[in-house]
């Protein structure tokens, strides 16, 4: 094959990585100016917290499970491990952790389907839950690079550490989604 990419899905999950990953970086400087347009109030009431949260549900869902017809267990499972992470999403204080939360557990998950379906495709990539976490963490680690060249932000650990936990946690729920599946297959192949 003389392409890089594997697949079209391949290539179309890489471009919205790279779209991702410039609206992030992009919206990096503005970031305090939009939170102090829109009012810590109203990014702060519950009623837009929920809305939110069915927007974010909405948004990961499709990267969760493209292309792919499930079981009722891989649901039950997928459904229970997102209304956790939303619950620890809910749980933050302050919408700029939040925002890290989402940020970076949507980039984690881009790249990791992107090196499953390269590796599904005949191409060898080594360990790809453990690779997308290094990758999506190095990302993470750019994204306050960036902020500490900006005069209006400042390179801050807890945000690496926020950046590190979203990739963390979803990189660590689609294995586990993954696992179940791979038991859902054999135990049917036994039956």
């Amino acid at each position: 094959m003389n392409s890089f990419f594997t697949s079209r899905r391949e290539r179309r999950l890489w471009g919205a990585l790279a779209i991702v990953l410039a609206a992030i970086y992009a919206t990096l400087g503005q970031a305090p100016a939009i939170v102090a347009a829109l009012g810590e109030q109203i990014l702060n009431s519950a009623g837009n917290n929920l809305v939110f949260a069915i927007i974010v549900l909405l948004v990961l869902i499709p990267v969760f499970f493209i292309d792919k017809r499930l079981a009722r267990a891989e649901i039950a499972v997928g459904l229970g491990i997102l209304t956790v992470y939303l619950l620890a999403w809910l749980r933050l204080g302050s919408w700029e952790e939040r925002s890290h939360l989402f940020e970076y557990a949507l980039v984690a998950a881009l790249v990791h389907e992107a090196l499953l379906e390269r590796r599904d495709n005949g191409r060898t990539v080594p360990a790809p839950a453990l690779l997308a976490l290094f990758i999506s963490l190095g990302l993470g680690w750019i994204d306050e690079g960036i902020q500490a060249l900006l005069p209006s932000r400042v390179f801050e650990l807890i945000d690496v550490a926020f950046n590190s936990l979203a990739a963390t946690m979803i990189i660590g729920m689609r294995w586990v989604v993954r696992r179940v599946r791979v038991w859902l297959e054999r135990r049917r192949t036994s039956d």
